[in-house]
């Protein structure tokens, strides 16, 4: 069982390593969770404490994660009737092509005179 003490030091943690990965962000956009927005308020008050003219922005969406969700479901609907996978890698470019195929009918990468089977050829080779 989770408790308010153990989310916040998630928290902490996902923001210590975004941060020494990534370096300091100017706004972050997260979903309504509470854990998220005190740690990133309490980043914000020791940023005031220690003189620092710019703290982080923060934005709450409540239904953030269904715009990503929709946009994969393409993926959960193709390999749902899968057995699985028997390894990571075969998954991961089974997975890739999917995208790469999705992203070309979407258009979303496409140029004018070059077929949809081009460019993903193109892009696989």
């Amino acid at each position: 069982m989770l408790s308010e003490h153990r989310d916040e030091e998630a928290a902490t943690a996902f923001f210590k390593q975004t941060i020494n990965n990534n370096g300091f962000p100017d706004k972050v956009v997260m979903d309504k969770s509470g854990a998220n927005y005190a740690r990133l308020a309490n980043i914000n008050l020791l940023l005031i404490l220690a003189g620092v003219a710019t703290m982080i922005d923060i934005l709450q969406v409540k239904y953030l994660n269904n715009i990503i969700e929709q946009d994969h479901r393409f993926i959960k609907k193709i390999t749902k009737p899968m057995m699985g996978f028997k390894a990571f890698h075969s998954a991961q470019a089974t997975i890739d092509g999917i995208e790469t195929a999705h992203i070309i009918r979407n258009g979303q990468l496409s140029e004018e005179n070059i077929p949809a089977y081009k460019q993903f050829m193109a892009l696989a080779g």
